[in-house]
């Protein structure tokens, strides 16, 4: 079994300017993992990227990891104060 939530925490970190406040939550809902991954405000930006181009690529990665595994996975990326 992939470590999926470890592969999220990796990538966000070498992208975020503040890597010491990434925390990422998972938990189930409706037969799929949801991973939330939580940034500094000022990082949100930075993890996303242009257009979600960067949160699209990760998802994409995250998706292609668990397929191996037969799972089924959801990523949320929130700030601080919740916002996404």
């Amino acid at each position: 079994m992939a470590d999926l939530k470890g592969l999220i925490e990796t990538v966000a970190k070498a992208l975020a300017d503040q890597p010491e406040v990434i925390t990422v939550r998972e938990s189930e809902r409706r037969g799929t993992t949801v991973y939330e991954l939580q940034v500094a405000s000022g990082d949100l930006g930075r993890v996303i990227g242009r257009q979600g181009r960067t949160a699209a690529a990760l998802r994409t990665l995250l998706a292609s990891a668990a397929e191996a595994d037969d799972q089924r996975v959801s990523l949320d990326i929130r700030d601080q104060t919740g916002r996404s």
